[in-house]
């Protein structure tokens, strides 16, 4: 079967929306009519290169118990929505733009994404991106963040905010990066939500 005929069935299993996105589409459901759809040999017909790639933007969800294999699949939308571009939609850039920074509470910020890798493809799509996924930093603060996020890349441990005077390193999860928390509890992914996790006793009278 060819791959073009592939990419109808599968599209018929996934019925993305007009905007190219779909749910979650399970292997288990590649059987009957839609048998020729299972994976073999890096799934040919939904790999990066393949024809229904260059239309759609694909994620897979793999199950790393059973030797990182891929166990469902999704359409995040058309590949003429940005993605990957760090594109930010007008609406919410129009917005941000207004805001003062949140951490040194100056004007003519920058909008930066809370998510310092930039691997979460749903944040990345204009489609389906939120104004909560995105804050307003001055220009000197997004690039700190930027050199902390580019030092947990290379060495896979997180900022430590104990350095900039706070309590705590992180509020979720550990120093060592891990995928399935991603940026999540970094004091940069979100400052105002790092502060308000904190406790202060006050003085005691």
């Amino acid at each position: 079967m060819e791959n073009s005929t592939k990419n109808e069935l599968f599209l018929e299993l996934a019925k993305p929306d007009e905007k190219g996105i779909s749910g979650w589409v399970d292997i288990s459901e590649f059987t009957g009519r839609y048998k020729d759809l299972k994976l073999g040999n890096g799934g040919s017909w939904c790999r990066k290169e393949s024809s229904l790639a260059k239309k759609y933007q694909i994620e897979f969800d793999k199950n790393k118990t059973k030797g990182n294999g891929i166990d469902r699949i999704r359409l995040l939308g058309f590949n003429d929505q940005n993605i990957g571009n760090q594109a930010i939609r007008k609406d919410i850039k129009n917005k941000i733009k207004n805001e003062r920074c949140i951490i040194l509470w100056t004007s003519g910020v920058e909008v930066d994404h809370k998510n310092g890798r930039k691997d979460n493809l749903i944040v990345m799509n204009s489609s389906t991106q939120k104004l909560s996924d995105f804050q307003p930093l001055s220009k000197a603060a997004n690039d700190a963040k930027r050199q902390f996020c580019k030092e947990c890349k290379n060495t896979g441990i997180r900022f430590d905010a104990k350095n900039i005077g706070y309590p705590i390193s992180v509020i979720r999860g550990n120093l060592k990066y891990n995928p399935s928390i991603g940026c999540d509890g970094c004091f940069w992914q979100d400052p105002i939500e790092f502060r308000g996790k904190l406790i202060f006793k006050g003085d005691k009278k």
